[in-house]
């Protein structure tokens, strides 16, 4: 139920995780639905205790991204950063990858490290011929930190890129290319 509520009614969906958890704590994929969907509703704490519990269970690193978020969400930009250090994080590949650069350079630029953002953000999936939720969002990312960092003229055409990518709607990018022109798409 969880599941099906999370998009439109994450609290509700956060109430039938937690009693997901109160009958079947000790089993990990539980605790890893209860964090994520506490993570939906914003909260932070429960989330990334919840998903921690879920990663000392099962192992594997593919919630990193989540949990650097939620400790960004707590106000912890640089655990963010300790947590895109680790040795897990130097096995995760793809998107998950590219997600956890995303959060790390947020929190990088929650630091007020914008330079040092967009250098997290500069690998080989920065390609603009590449198209999907996860691209469209690596470039976001990008072309934000661009801006951030006062180079405006890159930032801009990486939302173009960005705009380009996203196939689902998933960004803004169109409306910042609109706020940085004064154009309409």
């Amino acid at each position: 139920m969880a599941g099906r509520l999370i998009d439109d009614d994450p609290r509700t969906a956060l109430s039938h995780a937690r009693a997901a958890r109160q009958r079947a704590g000790r089993i990990a994929v539980v605790r890893e639905a209860a964090g994520i969907t506490a993570y939906h509703a914003g909260e932070w704490a429960e989330a990334l205790s919840e998903l921690r519990a879920a990663r000392r269970m099962s192992g594997g690193t593919g919630l990193l991204a989540v949990m650097a978020d939620c400790e960004r969400g707590l106000g912890r930009p640089e655990k963010a950063v300790e947590l895109g250090r680790s040795e897990d994080s130097r096995k995760l590949t793809g998107d998950e990858a590219s997600e956890l650069r995303i959060v790390v350079a947020g929190a990088r630029m929650d630091l007020g490290q914008i330079d040092q953002a967009v250098v997290t953000l500069q690998t080989p999936d920065l390609d603009p011929e590449r198209t999907g939720t996860a691209a469209a969002r690596l470039f976001y990312a990008y072309a934000d930190a661009l801006v951030a960092a006062g180079r405006t003229d890159e930032g801009l055409q990486w939302f173009l890129h960005s705009a380009a990518a996203d196939l689902e709607g998933v960004t803004d990018a169109e409306d910042r290319v609109d706020e940085l022109t004064g154009d309409n798409l």
